[in-house]
């Protein structure tokens, strides 16, 4: 069985990563989706076991306490996410390779795990600014969560520097062709790499 690559998209909240993940997901990229396990409530149309795991607190503290997950973190008090070893065992054992959609400190988490196996993007909206208005005009957030998400973006713009890749998200036709590239170009070189060490 052929080992499959990691993809991990990363973002600030609003920046537009969940769109670009999708655009991949379409592709004949060979891509399983990493669905994250998280305990807040369902947005929209989101469904359990394809968008997430929506677990209770208890259960997710469960799972912490049987070493379940690959990295986990409180993003919010009370509210956390994190990326089931289950899942990574499930789309491997069926020969893809595993693309996720996750916050920036999981992202970099996860990057640090499997080093050169894992291409990290991070995706950002051309300014903080830029990014609090997509949060507004989604209006699936109250306003005391949105300036959280734009505080917490912030932050998160200091790990920038963990990940191989900065997507900046301006006009979206243009990042979900870089990205598309990019994947591309890193899926290749894998195949050629385990050609070559299996020549």
């Amino acid at each position: 069985m052929n080992e499959g690559k990691l993809v991990i998209f990363s973002a600030p909240s609003g920046a537009g990563k969940t769109t670009i993940v999708r655009h991949l997901l379409s592709l004949d990229l060979n891509f399983g989706f990493s669905v994250s396990a998280t305990t807040r409530k369902p947005r929209g149309a989101e469904q359990d076991g394809k968008d997430y795991y929506f677990l209770s607190t208890e259960e997710f503290l469960d799972k912490i306490s049987r070493d379940e997950f690959l990295e986990w973190e409180e993003v919010y008090p009370g509210c956390f996410y994190g990326t089931l070893k289950s899942e990574v065992d499930r789309i491997s054992k069926n020969g893809q390779n595993i693309l996720f959609d996750i916050d920036v400190e999981g992202g970099s988490n996860i990057k640090k795990v499997y080093g050169e196996k894992a291409l990290a993007v991070f995706v950002r909206a051309p300014s903080i600014k830029e990014l609090e208005n997509r949060l507004i005009e989604r209006s699936t957030d109250h306003p005391e969560v949105i300036k959280e998400r734009v505080a917490k973006a912030a932050h998160e713009m200091g790990y920038i520097d963990l990940f191989d890749i900065i997507i900046i998200n301006d006009k979206l036709e243009d990042a979900l062709q870089e990205a598309e590239v990019k994947v591309r170009q890193f899926l290749e070189k894998a195949v050629e790499a385990r050609q070559e060490a299996e020549g």
